[in-house]
């Protein structure tokens, strides 16, 4: 299964300016065309009667979705995760905006469609790399320097990373989020650890760098978000840590830069520990300082990103409508409070 290409990137955008995204939408809007779904189910209404519910998308957000009367034979034909053509309306509800399907259909994007439709980094993807770059060019030792640079100079590897979302759905789930979750959690640690001068900062920086890199394998994002084979059955912690004794083989093959005693098991455990407890996907829990901080901070970006984009969204009109809790947010369990009380 191919993983995505930085060409998504200069896919043009349509010429369709009819075309409202679900942020600029408000109440009592008819819509008719292709979004993205997610978590399509079949629910039966008090009457018995079967009913759609689902996450609707665009570049722009999602919206829940609701068709109030569907045949069993039209749902089995749409995809849970994917693409559909759709027409409907929107209504305001609980202070969310959800769409009222009447029609829908499966439908196979264009790669000019998908890019109106998948979500994107607003920060260019080039210019969060160079600054990873300058971040690694601090590593202060020889070998650290010379496995940033047998990375660095993987240009398909490279390219996945600045491409990749760095989830399906919970946080960074656009194209450059791994990027620039990863570029966010760097210049946090270049503040962090001075705080710690016990703290071996070429590791934790090294550590975060190369964390999530297996996503570049684990996701695909050519057509939508979602799992290649080995992400279902290896996954990005593993796949990381495959990838980093490769790596380590090849710089000690072409650099003769051996690496020390340890440091290639204990940046393979940050890999490995960095989800924290084994219930999130961890092989094994932080148990050195600079795993226990590679993880922290990974959870604060990742947790942050999750409120903000629930609460407060960029787009002014893409979720508000007056409610002041967003629905429950089950990765953080909780409904998120949305106003800022010093906000003007």
């Amino acid at each position: 299964m191919e993983i995505g290409r930085r060409d998504i990137y200069a896919v043009p955008m349509s010429t369709n300016t009819a075309r409202r995204t679900i942020s600029e939408m408000k109440p009592s809007e008819r819509l008719d065309g292709i979004y993205s779904i997610a978590n399509a189910q079949l629910g039966t209404t008090q009457k018995g009667k079967p009913y759609l519910r689902c996450l609707l998308g665009d570049s722009s957000g999602q919206a829940a979705g609701r068709m109030w009367s569907i045949e069993e034979s039209t749902f089995r034909r749409l995809p849970t995760d994917g693409f559909v053509w759709v027409e409907g309306e929107t209504q305001a509800y609980q202070g969310e905006l959800q769409i009222i399907i009447h029609r829908i259909d499966p439908h196979e994007p264009t790669p000019e469609e998908l890019r109106e439709i998948l979500p994107a980094s607003e920060r260019d993807p080039d210019e969060m790399f160079e600054q990873v770059k300058q971040l690694l060019d601090t590593l202060e030792h020889p070998a650290m320097k010379a496995l940033a640079d047998t990375y660095l100079a993987d240009e398909f590897l490279m390219d996945g990373f600045r491409t990749a979302p760095a989830a399906v759905r919970l946080h960074h789930a656009y194209l450059g989020g791994l990027l620039e979750h990863t570029l966010t959690l760097m210049q946090l640690v270049d503040v962090i650890c001075p705080i710690y001068p016990k703290i071996n900062r070429d590791i934790v920086m090294m550590g975060l760098f190369l964390h999530d890199l297996g996503k570049t394998r684990e996701l695909y994002f050519d057509r939508g978000f979602g799992y290649s084979d080995r992400g279902e059955l290896i996954g990005h912690l593993v796949e990381g840590a495959i990838m980093l004794h490769d790596k380590a083989q090849q710089m000690m093959r072409e650099t003769g830069t051996r690496m020390p005693a340890g440091a290639l098991t204990i940046l393979q455990h940050i890999i490995i520990s960095h989800h924290e407890k084994p219930e999130y996907g961890s092989a094994k829990m932080p148990s050195s300082p600079e795993a226990v901080l590679v993880s922290l901070i990974d959870n604060l970006d990742a947790k942050t990103v999750m409120a903000l984009s629930a609460a407060r969204p960029d787009r002014e009109n893409a979720v508000s409508l007056g409610g002041n809790f967003t629905e429950k947010n089950w990765a953080l369990g909780v409904k998120l409070y949305r106003p800022d009380p010093l906000a003007e």
